[in-house]
């Protein structure tokens, strides 16, 4: 039977690997010795392989010169593409371990948000998401400054983490070239321990708010004030000295400053939810001060549409509108 001239001959079986990657890295480095540094074995080792990827092609990839490699023709020819391999090789290897990786998911939030409002009900979503590497970043610079400019404690502006998948910025919601969703608007109402109210000296009007210790906080008012002269001046408590009391440069640390019983703080019953509800802190004025900051679910437009932020997205929006969220 005549054979068939135009058949393609079959694909050769392939030179060591490891010969390969030896000869590709002398080549690339001009030097065994440089080679087997970066391919953790001795020079030795490097020559030999590549002696023996010279015996199995039958053809000579290098000039041993006393001042070193040189790379014959066929060296010289066969290296580019060899080269491109192994980095074709690195790339497929990457898209295997991320396509086998669960999801990530990074969240920067406002310190007193991520603690006080998020991580008691972010076991809901976990619970849901089990896929999903979820990684929680707490930042001052997601609150906004007032709108005369000026600092307010620790507070720093600026955007939303490059790196963050989502942000809870708390702020105007004017955030350029991002998606952003209103999350929950709130308001100031004087927070204290419960202990308090029952030691005989219980708040009855906020006149008497002259006679404890005023707690402070990071949060800027609407227009730059001191938020308590802002909720005092609302509450028709005449003249009080809000320039004296204890500072912190986070909310949380108010809020449990209150609660330790170290003065009165001004907080927002959206976030102190949780404390209100287990009786750490209580409310004893009815008046809250809307402020026309809130907080925003803000992320990358670019980002937006991942499936992680879709649902942490859907999650957090419909969690805000829980009516049982202390359950």
């Amino acid at each position: 039977m005549a054979s068939n001239t135009n058949a393609k001959p079959a694909v050769g079986r392939l030179p060591p690997l490891n010969a390969l990657r030896a000869f590709e890295a002398a080549a690339r480095l001009s030097s065994f010795s440089r080679a087997a540094s970066e391919l953790h074995v001795t020079p030795a080792a490097v020559s030999h392989q590549v002696k023996g990827l010279e015996d199995v092609l039958g053809v000579k990839l290098f000039h041993r010169r006393a001042s070193g490699l040189e790379l014959t023709h066929a060296g010289r020819v066969c290296q580019p593409k060899l080269r491109e391999g192994f980095q074709r090789l690195v790339e497929a290897v990457e898209q295997i371990r991320a396509t086998g990786a669960p999801g990530t998911l990074s969240i920067d939030a406002a310190p007193t948000f991520a603690t006080k409002w998020l991580a008691p009900r972010l076991h809901r979503f976990v619970a849901a998401h089990r896929d999903l590497d979820v990684r929680i970043n707490a930042s001052t610079r997601l609150i906004d400054v007032p709108r005369d400019g000026n600092r307010v404690d620790e507070g720093q502006p600026g955007v939303p983490a490059e790196d963050a998948d989502v942000s809870i910025r708390f702020g105007s919601g004017d955030y350029a070239d991002m998606r952003v969703d209103k999350l929950l608007a709130v308001s100031v109402t004087p927070m204290c321990t419960p202990r308090l109210q029952q030691a005989g000296r219980a708040l009855q009007e906020p006149g008497e708010l002259r006679d404890h210790v005023l707690i402070h906080d990071n949060v800027p008012s609407d227009d730059g004030r001191v938020l308590w002269e802002v909720w005092l001046e609302v509450a028709g408590a005449g003249r009080i000295d809000v320039t004296h009391g204890l500072r912190f440069n986070h909310a949380w640390l108010a809020l449990d400053a209150a609660a330790d019983g170290l003065g009165i703080a001004l907080g927002m019953p959206q976030i102190a939810a949780f404390e209100l509800a287990a009786g750490r802190l209580v409310a004893p004025f009815k008046l809250r001060v809307p402020l026309a900051s809130a907080y925003y679910v803000v992320s990358p437009k670019e980002r937006s549409d991942r499936r992680e932020v879709t649902a942490f997205r859907r999650w957090i929006l419909q969690e805000a509108q829980r009516a049982d969220t202390l359950r």
